[in-house]
């Protein structure tokens, strides 16, 4: 089993930052598994964020977070990690760490294997 935990969530003003971390740990974790982060907003279905595979070498972005998101990976650490800056309210939502055991960094949700239990990100206007 992989359990994953996210930290780094909380309330940011519009314009703001914030840096999300998620430490992967179990028994069949593996550096080759890619990392993704998902949100979900209140009402709304779970979207894709950002992916990275093992070797960190490609990464994948939502169109709506390109420029402003930067996902990044320590596998010595077991970590990855997502950085957003310039931060807009309907970037609102629950963020979700998730892992692909085969590693193909996809936006599709139900390629991955394993989910963290979330953290919430709130940005006020």
């Amino acid at each position: 089993q992989v359990q994953l935990v996210e930290s780094g969530g909380g309330l940011v003003q519009t314009g703001g930052s914030l840096r999300l971390s998620c430490a992967a740990s179990g028994r069949t974790f593996s550096s080759s598994y890619a990392m993704g982060w998902f949100r979900q907003a209140p009402g709304k279905e779970r979207d894709f964020v950002a992916a990275i595979r093992g070797n960190g070498g490609y990464t994948n972005y939502a169109d709506s977070v390109k420029g402003r998101f930067t996902i990044s990976r320590d596998n010595a650490k077991n970590t990855v990690s997502l950085q957003m800056n310039s931060l807009k309210p309907e970037d609102t939502a629950v963020y979700y760490c998730a892992a692909d055991a085969f590693g193909r960094g996809s936006s599709i949700v139900r390629q991955y294997n394993y989910w963290g239990q979330g953290t919430q990100v709130t940005v006020s206007s």
